[in-house]
């Protein structure tokens, strides 16, 4: 459970969200135009930006968590993979998931290990398992990461804009390991692609003007798209399955 109370995100002076309030007690979605500020609600959760008010995992507020209680409660896949180490190497990457298990000044366990051969298994990837990350398709960089994530054993799984940069076909191919995930994670996604969005089939946030919009249901009705994006719309026709 993430209990959201009045928080307010700026970026120097300007506020991003304004006084949001939600309990987030299983899967959500969370949708708006460019800007509104989707990602920087994402980033809070995860404790990675400063923030005004509370925001509460299992009834904890997230500042008082260590950086390793944080790691095993919640995992963000960010929209764009940013590689500081040119020469790492996809199981390299991966295992970097167990960050938060391993002992300072020791290496990682046969079982971390196992871990990350297990879930870069599950992802279709061990090929590539000595392949430079930057090396990588963006269809494949995406995997990669879905991969670390799981790897991290975290309840919680954000995903940011997973769809972006990808063609229909490895677009289909994330839209149906999210699917597969929601079965055994808490899954947030953030997506601009409202037919992922319709597929995956979460309740939606709509952020827009420093506020949220909360829907439990009948969000993609055309009327209600209409009146949200103020744009005209038809029904949706694209599926993953």
């Amino acid at each position: 459970m993430i209990e959201i109370k009045q928080l307010t995100c700026r970026y120097s002076e300007e506020v991003i969200l304004q006084e949001v309030n939600l309990d987030i007690g299983a899967h959500l979605s969370i949708l708006g135009p460019n800007g509104s500020g989707k990602s920087t609600l994402a980033k809070a959760l995860c404790g990675l930006i400063a923030y005004e008010g509370q925001i509460r995992l299992k009834g904890i507020e997230i500042k008082e968590l260590s950086f390793e209680e944080r790691a095993k409660t919640i995992a963000y896949i960010p929209a764009k993979l940013d590689i500081y180490d040119h020469y790492v190497n996809v199981f390299e990457f991966v295992l970097l998931g167990r960050f938060s298990y391993k002992k300072s000044f020791f290496d990682y366990t046969r079982s971390d290990k196992k871990i990350a051969e297990k879930n870069m298994r599950l992802m279709g990837i061990e090929h590539l398992k000595d392949h430079r990350v930057s090396s990588l398709s963006s269809g494949e960089t995406a995997l990669v990461l879905m991969a670390q994530a799981l790897t991290q054993e975290s309840e919680i799984i954000i995903f940011d804009e997973p769809s972006a940069n990808l063609d229909p076909h490895n677009a289909k191919v994330i839209a149906n390991r999210i699917k597969e995930l929601k079965r055994s994670h808490q899954i947030i996604l953030i997506t601009h692609d409202l037919h992922l969005a319709s597929y995956i089939d979460n309740p939606v946030l709509f952020i827009k003007d420093k506020n949220a919009l909360y829907f439990e249901k009948d969000f993609f009705q055309t009327e209600n798209l209409k009146r949200l994006y103020g744009v005209d719309f038809h029904a949706l026709a694209v599926k993953y399955e």
